[in-house]
């Protein structure tokens, strides 16, 4: 019998692992606890289907990723993609484009992909079953994001190659850390 199995989606993360990412992370488990194992995280490339193996996709990023220096990003206000999907985020606003340009990047080669929106740098607080849903996880989320007295700065220092293993469920392949500020 034929193997009738999609191939797996993969993706490119910058993991946020401070108070910030905390206050997502807990959030989305309030929200929608059946997410709440995933962790916080910037997309660098959004999931797709590779053109190419998984050794030429990490050889690729460590080429592509070996120069790139450290980088430190400023989050803004809870936004949300609706009525488009039911997806409430945290925009990336300082040094968002260092973002965008690390996306153009490595959305060649192995990775090259047709993405269906526009690539907006930004942090995943929930995505909600459907948009009634949202609007009000938007409320609340705008609320306890005004109510957050931590720094709304973020130092990305790697990125991470991720696997799609099951739904909503990711596996991580490689981690690159970037450069130091010279």
């Amino acid at each position: 019998m034929p193997d009738t199995a999609k191939p797996p989606q993969y993706a490119v993360v910058a993991y946020v692992r401070n108070s910030v990412g905390q206050f997502v992370e807990s959030l989305r488990r309030e929200l929608y606890p059946e997410h709440g194992h995933l962790p916080a995280h910037v997309t660098l490339l959004p999931p797709r289907y590779l053109c190419g193996t998984e050794d030429e996709a990490k050889a690729a990023l460590a080429v592509q990723l070996g120069g790139v220096e450290q980088f430190q990003i400023r989050i803004g206000q809870v936004e949300s993609f609706i009525p488009k999907t039911p997806t409430v985020f945290l925009r990336v606003e300082g040094q968002a484009h260092r973002f965008r340009e690390l996306h153009d990047d490595l959305n060649a080669g192995a990775f090259d992909c047709h993405e269906p929106w526009p690539y907006m740098p930004h942090l995943t607080i929930v995505k909600m079953p459907d948009i009634a849903q949202a609007e009000q996880a938007l409320s609340i989320s705008r609320e306890r994001w005004k109510g957050f007295t931590g720094p709304r700065s973020v130092e990305i220092t790697s990125v991470t190659f991720v696997r799609e293993s099951s739904a909503s469920h990711w596996t991580d392949l490689a981690t690159y850390a970037l450069q130091p500020h010279k």
